[in-house]
């Protein structure tokens, strides 16, 4: 049994932001697992069972996720949790897998650290950062420029691939299959 999460905010304001690329991918694993939506008022999220497995969208905002998370893996008692996040130390278009570690100041993983501690898999979608560090919030919850846009589907398809990997390979054999290094702009 696998709780796989990813990490945004909720609303319309924030849905097609850089931040919420964790919803993103949720939102086609649920079309792709055709995923039963459950009853979630008690976990603050969007709440969703495929087979053994559930998909979570914590509607906490960014920096609370942690709770939903915490709610959901104590109530069904999941052991293994994928985290699905942007990553602003990664170029755009990267796709890469990790265990444990810090939260690099990512809020959602921070709080994800305080409530279920930092033994989870980690899926780190490169969203490359802006030129100065004093523009990171209005980066990360700005939309996905034009030419990044043409190459979201593809992307988020690719990540959701390395998820549906993940549920029957270890994750050095995810890694190794699914890691993509640089995306490529035309």
């Amino acid at each position: 049994m696998m709780l796989i999460v990813g990490l945004g905010n909720p609303g319309p304001k924030y849905e097609s932001t850089r931040h919420n690329i964790g919803f993103m991918v949720i939102d086609e694993l649920v079309k792709r697992f055709n995923a039963q939506k459950l009853s979630s008022s008690s976990f603050n999220g969007e709440l969703f069972k495929f087979s053994n497995h559930y998909l979570l969208k914590p509607l906490t905002f960014m920096n609370l996720s942690g709770i939903s998370i915490a709610a959901v893996k104590k109530f069904y008692k999941i052991d293994e949790v994928v985290v699905i996040h942007d990553d602003l130390n990664l170029p755009f278009g990267t796709l890469r897998f990790k265990k444990d570690g810090g939260h690099g100041g990512h809020n959602g993983l921070k709080s994800t650290d305080e409530h279920i501690s930092s033994d989870y898999i980690r899926v780190r979608m490169g969203i490359g950062k802006p030129e100065h560090k004093g523009e990171v919030a209005s980066y990360v919850l700005s939309d996905f420029d034009k030419e990044e846009q043409e190459y979201l589907t593809e992307w988020i398809s690719l990540a959701c691939q390395s998820v549906e990997s993940l549920l029957e390979h270890s994750l050095e054999d995810v890694s190794a299959k699914h890691t993509i290094k640089k995306f490529q702009l035309k």
